[in-house]
């Protein structure tokens, strides 16, 4: 009871602004979430500003840049600012060892235009492994458009394969100014965070100096979001949260995990629960809440490796994340035998999933980057929006999203549908094989 009263308080303690549902758009597809960067791109007048893990070196990643480029040659008096993860900025993809880096490509693409967009290097942990920018999100003028995906060909869908992410866009001056106002308070130290512009040699060590400060005030930081929720209306919150304590998209997870009445329905890429979300999973279960957990199967993970192509290491993650889903399903095949909870596979051609969220009753709905995993909670930088509909002024939309995600699912009816490590290739057994020792294993978890 005490601790109902408390998730209570801290969900209507969360600061909010109304915002009007004709000024809210779903989006379904990559293809759309590109066709909507590009006009937001070329139709901002005042202020871009681009939060992503990533803007990659490839052909899609080429156009958002110049797009972004273009709008900054055509109005110089356009604020452009694009924030990417410092480390992942500063090296090759998994796997490719040298040749040109994301930095790389950026500096040479600036060399081509008079007038100077910013974009900046957020170094959140030193090492990358200890935790990356994962803050989503992006503001045009007084429009905030929200996703948990990044900028390269796949998440974009220029080549025929895409990565299924979600996309939600508010036509919002007050959360587009608070947002901004949020990352300019959290993302403009100028000794930490770097201008990926520069030269690789001032950038490659001037962070450290100042880092700790800089990491303990980020652990602190909320948007300036000032508070005008009122019953019966639409409403969003924005969340920001870093590391295990005092931690506000964590707290405010696990309290709508806790206030749900009804239904729960996850979206995550990567199925690795925490102990303190497989237990407030748990309890939902128990008091009767109906769960629907959406997950990529293996071969929609980003990093699976098809038979026949040549294995790295890396390649064995879809299967590790595989063998605790099926290890979680088996334990809980009471409550899939009861109907109260139902495992969805999601599979689709050769595309990949990247979807993350979280809707509680049908009513309260979070759009976020996070992977509702160890590293979300406890490493990675992350943030979301959570949207208030008491009324379901936003069903409609969301329905819509949720049957063309379901379309290429499968649903799972007992924990033996899903494949065992006895069944998977000879490399995959004997590297699962070798990280199954004492401790390694719950290291490797706490990292992915």
């Amino acid at each position: 009871m005490l601790q109902n009263l408390l998730n209570k308080r801290r969900l209507a303690a969360l600061p909010r602004t109304v915002i009007e549902a004709p000024a809210v758009q779903v989006l379904c597809h990559a293809t759309e979430y590109k066709e909507r960067l590009l006009s937001l791109i070329a139709t901002a007048r005042q202020r871009i500003i681009i939060t992503a893990l990533y803007l990659q070196a490839d052909e899609a990643g080429e156009q958002i840049l110049r797009a972004l480029y273009v709008a900054k040659q055509q109005n110089p008096a356009l604020q452009v600012i694009v924030y990417v993860d410092f480390h992942r900025a500063r090296r090759g993809l998994i796997g490719q060892a040298g040749g040109r880096t994301n930095a790389d490509f950026y500096r040479a693409i600036a060399a081509e235009y008079p007038e100077q967009i910013q974009i900046f290097g957020v170094p959140v942990k030193k090492r990358e492994l200890f935790g990356v920018l994962h803050l989503k999100g992006f503001v045009f003028d007084d429009t905030l458009f929200y996703s948990g995906a990044s900028l390269n060909n796949i998440y974009l869908a220029e080549q025929q394969r895409y990565r299924a992410d979600r996309y939600l866009q508010i036509d919002n001056k007050a959360l587009a100014d608070a947002f901004a106002a949020g990352h300019q308070q959290v993302l403009g130290d100028v000794e930490v965070v770097q201008s990926l512009l520069a030269d690789e040699q001032q950038i490659a060590q001037a962070y450290k100096a100042t880092h700790r400060s800089w990491l303990k005030q980020a652990r602190l930081s909320r948007y300036p979001l000032a508070h005008q929720g009122q019953g019966g209306a639409l409403t969003a919150s924005l969340l920001m949260g870093m590391g295990r304590l005092n931690n506000q998209l964590n707290q405010s997870i696990l309290a709508l995990l806790a206030m749900a009445e009804r239904d729960v329905l996850i979206y995550t890429p990567y199925f690795n629960p925490p102990p303190i979300l497989a237990k407030a999973l748990r309890k939902c279960l128990k008091r009767g809440v109906k769960v629907t957990i959406v997950v990529g199967d293996k071969t929609a993970n980003d990093f699976y490796i098809p038979p026949g192509q040549k294995f790295s290491r890396i390649g064995g993650l879809p299967y590790l994340y595989e063998t605790i889903l099926r290890k979680f399903v088996k334990s809980n095949q009471n409550f899939i035998d009861d109907g109260l909870l139902n495992i969805r596979l999601w599979r689709h051609a050769d595309n990949s999933y990247h979807l993350k969220g979280l809707s509680v009753d049908g009513r309260r709905h979070l759009f976020t980057g996070h992977n509702f995993n160890p590293r979300a909670f406890a490493l990675d930088f992350e943030n979301g929006i959570l949207v208030d509909d008491e009324l379901g002024q936003l069903q409609a939309q969301l329905q819509v999203e949720q049957t063309q995600i379901f379309a290429n699912t499968k649903k799972v009816d007992h924990f033996t549908e899903i494949e065992m490590v006895r069944d998977y290739p000879e490399q995959v057994r004997k590297l699962l094989g070798k990280i199954k020792g004492v401790g390694v294993a719950l290291v490797v978890k706490r990292l992915i």
